[in-house]
């Protein structure tokens, strides 16, 4: 197996846009493609993870919409990284199958969260299960214990996590315990592994500890700022990057109070791209006309360093 690409700087997490009706919106989703490379300057995706809806869809749909981010990404985006975990395991491999059989630059894993792993033995006996059905494709955990449960520290997985999964490549790192992560990063020496954050408003302290880039919802409608707080960082002006993650933050404070969650990211990026993304699927439900108009409010009158 050739080397696997590098993944560093952002990746959108891909909302799943919907009709009325609440079937998926594949139509859309060319459109969507062209107004992340060419607007938001972001050329990595993260499909059908939780902003994405995944659990909530049937592995059908979870089928033709991977097949539709890779048919209308080809020769346009970078990385595809496929989500197909699941609840249970046949699941899952039939999905990590599906994602190597179109080519998919990786696939990434959610810890299973009704029955759950309870050690780093069992979380790693599954995801090699589900790993080894696509045997040439980067594997990525998916770490996300404040909506799984699952606290198993990633730092503890590290420790010979290669021996038993080939392909293993990286974690998306959505919590807040940025001193797993930094251990995590310490251990990483040699660059073998990618740790990609996924929470937006703490990345630039992700970015400090040494992680290579960030998975997130926001980065679908403030990826170009991001992108420029990347560069900040990267010249190194530290305080220009301050301020774009404290704007970004600003403006996620605000619609948290509000109540901020999948339903209201569609809302907010259907305002701000002109792309109707539609409504969430039950239990979900589509955000309130008030908190459209607010959360655009806001965002509108927030003056980024760069002019916007």
């Amino acid at each position: 197996m050739a080397p696997p690409k590098k993944l560093k700087g952002l990746v959108a997490a891909t909302i799943t846009p919907m009709t009325p009706d609440g079937k998926i919106n594949l139509p859309v989703i060319r459109q969507y493609v062209d107004y992340l490379v060419n607007e938001q300057n972001v050329k990595n995706i993260f499909v059908n993870g939780t902003t994405g809806e995944g659990l909530s869809l049937s592995i059908q749909e979870r089928k033709q919409l991977a097949e539709e981010w890779m048919c209308q990404g080809k020769d346009k985006l970078d990385h595809v990284i496929i989500h197909v975990g699941a609840l249970n395991l046949p699941e899952c491999q039939e999905l990590a199958r599906h994602a190597a059989a179109i080519g998919a630059d990786g696939i990434a894993v959610i810890a299973p969260f009704f029955f759950k792993p309870t050690n780093k033995d069992e979380l790693i006996a599954f995801m090699q299960k589900v790993a080894s059905e696509a045997p040439e494709v980067p594997f990525y955990y998916y770490h996300i214990p404040p909506l799984t449960g699952v606290k198993i520290r990633v730092e503890e997985l590290l420790d010979g996590i290669k021996a038993q999964i080939p392909t293993f490549q990286g974690v998306k790192f959505s919590d807040t315990d940025l001193l797993d992560l930094a251990q995590c990063i310490h251990k990483n020496e040699t660059g073998e592994f990618e740790f990609l954050y996924g929470v937006d408003e703490q990345l630039l302290g992700a970015l400090a500890l040494g992680a290579n880039g960030a998975v997130g919802s926001t980065y679908n409608y403030l990826g170009r700022q991001t992108n420029l707080m990347l560069q900040a960082f990267a010249k190194p002006d530290l305080a220009l990057a301050q301020q774009y993650q404290f704007l970004t933050g600003e403006f996620l404070n605000f619609v948290i109070k509000l109540g901020f969650g999948v339903a209201q990211t569609k809302a907010v990026m259907t305002s701000v791209s002109g792309i109707p993304m539609g409504p969430p699927r039950l239990p979900l439900v589509a955000a309130s006309s008030e908190f459209i108009i607010k959360a655009k409010a806001k965002l509108d009158s927030i003056v980024w360093p760069n002019g916007d």
